[in-house]
């Protein structure tokens, strides 16, 4: 209920009213049965606006930290996610990975759509980066065709960081589904698994026209922000007089 409170009345208007969001490719998006919408990650925003502009309701796997933060501010933003259909994602170590993989599963057994960020985490420099393999293996298991979503502008909008998004233009092109029924039966092939999310992670790169990093972005983020540290270790700030 409070879903279609927030896309309807609360959030969704708003939304449209200040981003302004131009859509593309809209009718490729199922309107009915199960689904994924594996899209790009570079904004907090990017949580809202898509579900904004779909006709279906659409559940994102969202990371943990959303619905553990502490105090009132953390309580009120758990119960936001909560309330809009979000479901938490634990996403370190091999065990959380499985964990998110039987929620989504649980996801598409209902006919609905699920909304996953093959690269796990929001890039940090507006670069596309790899896919992790979750979003083949529930592609395959459930067998339901992925439909890629390029975030166009939202970084932007708002980098990360910022808290106050600015007023910039924003595209949502989604692409033609990608029919992976060929892999049927052979969702447990590492092989087979990458190259269908490789696949996926090329009809983004296709519709957003990102540059492509082949690392992981956690990896990506980790190194740069050890040179950081290794930079300030070796040449400290002077104090200030």
């Amino acid at each position: 209920m409070f879903y279609y409170l927030l896309k309807y009345v609360l959030l969704g208007p708003l939304l449209r009213m200040v981003f302004r969001p131009r859509i593309e490719g809209l009718e490729h998006v199922p309107d009915s049965g199960a689904a994924i919408v594996a899209g790009n990650h570079l904004s907090f925003s990017d949580h809202f606006l898509m579900p904004a502009i779909l006709r279906r309701r659409i559940t994102f796997l969202a990371k943990a930290e959303y619905f553990t933060g502490p105090g009132l501010k953390g309580r009120l933003t758990a119960a936001f996610f909560r309330s809009a259909g979000q479901i938490p994602v634990d996403r370190s170590g091999k065990k959380a990975g499985q964990a998110a993989i039987r929620e989504g599963l649980g996801v598409l057994s209902k006919g609905e759509l699920l909304g996953i960020y093959p690269e796990g985490t929001r890039s940090h420099d507006g670069r596309l980066y790899k896919g992790k393999v979750g979003v083949a293996v529930m592609a395959l298991k459930a067998g339901v065709p992925v439909v890629p979503c390029a975030m166009i502008g939202t970084f932007e909008a708002q980098p990360p960081g910022k808290v106050v998004p600015r007023i910039h233009p924003v595209v949502i092109r989604f692409g033609k589904p990608l029919d992976f029924s060929r892999y049927a039966g052979m969702e447990d092939e590492k092989a087979v698994l990458r190259a269908v999310t490789d696949e996926i992670m090329y009809a983004i790169l296709t519709l957003s026209e990102q540059e492509y990093v082949d690392q992981y972005a956690a990896v990506a983020k980790a190194e740069q922000a050890a040179a950081a540290g290794e930079k300030e270790r070796r040449f400290p700030r002077a104090p200030l007089s």
